[in-house]
């Protein structure tokens, strides 16, 4: 008897907690529906924009500038990596040939000057690549700094609430990515002071 006594007051309890929370959920969702007609107003009010910086390090002018001198700059060393590696290829090439007729310690020696001389190039490889990525980041620093004082541009002369650059879906009618640009390609087209 008190099993079912206390099965039977659990239920009870357990309807009397369920009607609260169902009370409780409804009264959470009038405040909320209460809420969301003021939040809707104050949203439309709201002047936001959205900047895509990929296109903007794309497309603008100083960021092609940017591109063109480091191609420049790093051309000459690329090239010199390529030819090495392309004589480092034909040594190998030639001792795989040869290598039946080599007597075996000239054929050791030659695979282990090739050992070094790769190990050698793919060190400047390394070290290119760090230079490049070095030189890089300044140059895409400066044309990101630009770009964001192209969008301050735009914010405060326009009136912005908010501009943001990393979204996940924006749609056209806030995207300034082409006002972002526009601004920077005309600064680099005037001639500096």
């Amino acid at each position: 008897m008190k099993i079912s006594g206390v099965r039977t007051s659990f239920a009870l309890s357990y309807t009397a907690l369920s009607h609260t929370a169902l009370s409780f959920a409804a009264l959470l969702m009038g405040a909320v529906a209460l809420l969301a007609a003021p939040a809707q107003a104050v949203a439309q009010e709201l002047k936001i924009g959205y900047v895509n910086s990929e296109r903007v390090l794309r497309e603008a002018t100083p960021a092609k500038a940017a591109q063109q001198k480091l191609e420049l700059e790093f051309s000459k060393r690329e090239r010199e990596l390529n030819d090495v590696a392309a004589r480092l290829k034909a040594a190998a090439d030639k001792l795989e040939k040869d290598g039946a007729t080599l007597a075996p310690s000239e054929q050791s020696r030659r695979q282990r000057e090739l050992v070094e001389q790769d190990r050698d190039l793919q060190r400047k490889r390394r070290e290119f690549q760090e230079d490049l990525n070095q030189r890089r980041n300044e140059e895409l620093a400066a044309v990101v700094e630009r770009a964001n004082r192209a969008i301050k541009q735009i914010f405060d002369g326009e009136k912005y609430d908010l501009i943001i650059q990393e979204v996940v879906f924006a749609g056209p009618r806030v995207d300034i990515t082409d006002k972002v640009i526009r601004i920077l390609n005309a600064a680099s087209a005037t001639p500096a002071k």
